[in-house]
């Protein structure tokens, strides 16, 4: 009788329903805080957070064919620099900006991706590096474009006519409905059959080939989407922080969400969101201790590729299958 009640207690025994509940409850949980705070600084975690996700669940669709770019960053700073010459400009409503930077970043990314993507490995991840670095050295170069050094300040935030989101709270639901629709055309492209050949890709390219998947054109597929959800999220970005600049898109933002993506789950559909989670609110917290922010990003990214190679997001199962094996 006493084995069976201890049996019983174990996570396994739970109702399937409410394994799969407890997640998503908590996730609520997280997304109702700031408004249950109230607090502005609650209020710019989340929408940080948000922001975050938006840009690491781009890098995710790439993962998804075997890659790894290390461009992101830029592909985010020609998002946000599209978005706010367009609006300050020429005059556009806000809702054109991310639209035209979401297109335009696409467009890039289409015509240099094809010949990119025929490197492999190492060699794609280094061509990548150089081209976030040579983004940057150009805006420096274009102050009449980029504002140079100085960058781009008084950028209008969003707005839908008289509507304008000039407080924390109303911009949070925006980026919420953002991520919403990036999340949800992440689970359309993975469930369907653009997904299951990403996936074939990712897990062997030749055989993939072999049987027929046109490798080439998926993998350049895989790159313009998540370079165009890149772009989507630099529009976003400017018009929430106000000000971008050149270095604001530098190597280190690129490094930031591939830390993101990886600590949550590199082809898991919402490792992206829980490395955002996870990792966003980390500086505000070590803010005591600048200077200890980057150790603890490298412990904690050593921690998981150690412990948990697929990310954060296989804990649950692995602490499932642990108490299996008592």
């Amino acid at each position: 009788m006493t084995i069976a009640h201890s049996s019983s207690s174990r996570p396994e025994s739970l109702p399937p329903w409410v394994r799969r509940g407890l997640p998503a409850l908590a996730l609520a949980a997280i997304i109702l805080t700031p408004f249950a705070t109230g607090g502005k600084f609650h209020f710019h975690i989340a929408i940080m957070v948000c922001l975050g996700a938006m840009a690491a669940s781009g890098l995710t669709v790439i993962a998804w064919v075997g890659q790894l770019s290390l461009a992101h960053g830029a592909f985010v700073g020609l998002g946000a620099y599209t978005s706010t010459l367009i609006v300050m400009r020429l005059g556009a409503p806000f809702f054109v900006g991310p639209l035209a930077a979401a297109v335009l970043v696409g467009v890039t990314a289409a015509a240099i991706g094809t010949p990119l993507l025929r490197l492999r490995g190492v060699y794609f991840v280094l061509i990548t590096f150089a081209l976030n670095e040579l983004f940057r050295l150009v805006m420096l170069e274009i102050p009449s474009i980029s504002g140079g050094s100085s960058g781009i300040p008084n950028i209008p935030p969003a707005s839908f006519g008289s509507l304008i989101l000039s407080s924390k709270s109303d911009f949070y639901v925006l980026a919420l409905i953002c991520l919403a629709g990036v999340m949800l055309t992440l689970w359309l492209i993975h469930r369907g059959l653009i997904g299951q050949r990403f996936a074939a890709i990712e897990e062997n390219i030749a055989l993939a080939e072999a049987s027929g998947i046109p490798t080439a054109r998926m993998q350049a597929l895989a790159f313009i989407i998540g370079s165009s959800i890149a772009g989507f999220t630099g529009a976003l970005m400017a018009h929430y922080i106000g000000f971008i600049s050149p270095e604001t898109f530098g190597f280190q933002l690129s490094v930031a969400y591939i830390v993101m993506l990886v600590v949550g789950g590199r082809l898991a559909l919402c490792g992206a969101l829980t490395g955002a989670i996870f990792l966003t609110p980390l500086p505000e917290l070590l803010r005591g201790a600048v200077e200890y922010q980057h150790i603890f990003y490298g412990i904690a990214l050593i921690v998981v590729l150690q412990f948990l190679p697929e990310g954060l997001v296989s804990l649950p199962t692995r602490l499932t299958n642990i108490g299996r094996s008592k």
